[in-house]
């Protein structure tokens, strides 16, 4: 139903593997894009310019005083609704947390690819790029772990990767608190209680994601993730000071500058059909 999600990018410097599967795509003369053409896609506008993605204070759903829950709560629903992201800060998750979590992410992705490919850890939920992809467009540069919450608790999802475990039950238990939190809120504005979700959210629909965007040799028309909409309810998102973040916004894309003190909610597809049954 949400996908909980923590995305550092850029953290370390490894060329990605070009498997058999990639085709076509390996055989693109090499080109490194210089800064110049790797800073911003044409037409891309700076959120400064834009206007500043909703910032909003959680800790106003929990203030004693009525009016100022009741803000906090409409400026969820309306950003929602506006722009389908926003940003919160006093989140309940600690910075430290954020961190340990990071630390953990760069040490399993430091791993050597077959490693990852063939180990079996997290659920043997390890991806490299796009394997159906037929033109360079198509083709997500990225490698990611893809975990179900259900999974997060199990010792054998860890093998030799002890340290990860502690760090990653700590963290998804504290993303899906927040989730819940942010759903019920969503719920409760169209009319349902905010406890709609209890019975329908089981952790085998929620995933936490770990993942990574290194820099591409092969061509500056391939993109980290392609442009696409999360099909899920809702996605809590981690961004690391390397930014590279972009949202369609009145059809331009607009460029997120990191905030290192905030979590970014991205409303999905999923949650006009949940909340209009």
């Amino acid at each position: 139903m949400y996908d909980l999600t923590s995305q550092p990018v850029n953290m370390i410097n490894s060329s990605p593997p070009l498997l058999h599967h990639y085709g076509e795509l390996a055989r693109l003369p090499p080109q490194v894009p210089t800064p110049e053409r790797n800073d911003l896609p044409d037409g891309t506008v700076l959120m400064e310019e834009y206007g500043q993605l909703p910032l909003i204070d959680l800790s106003c759903l929990s203030s004693t005083n009525e009016k100022v829950r009741l803000a906090c709560a409409d400026a969820i629903c309306r950003a929602s609704s506006e722009w389908g992201f926003f940003q919160v800060v006093n989140h309940g998750i600690s910075p430290e947390l954020i961190r340990n979590m990071r630390r953990e992410q760069v040490k399993l992705f430091q791993t050597p690819f077959d490693k990852k490919a063939t180990c079996g850890v997290l659920n043997n939920s390890y991806r490299w790029g796009t394997p159906t992809a037929t033109c360079p467009k198509q083709f997500s540069w990225s490698e990611a772990f893809h975990i179900p919450i259900s999974k997060v608790f199990e010792q054998a999802c860890y093998g030799e990767f002890s340290s990860l475990r502690e760090v990653m039950v700590e963290f998804a238990a504290a993303m899906s608190k927040l989730a819940r939190l942010l759903a019920g809120v969503l719920a409760e504005n169209v009319g349902h209680p905010r406890g709609v979700f209890e019975s329908t959210c089981q952790e085998s629909n929620c995933f936490l994601r770990l993942n990574r965007y290194p820099a591409c040799p092969i061509s500056s028309e391939i993109s980290g993730l392609v442009p696409h909409t999360d099909s899920d309810y809702l996605t809590i998102l981690s961004q690391d000071e390397v930014g590279g973040l972009q949202l369609m916004k009145d059809s331009k894309w607009v460029a997120v500058k990191p905030n290192p003190d905030a979590l970014i909610v991205n409303i999905g597809d999923l949650s006009q059909v949940r909340l209009n049954f």
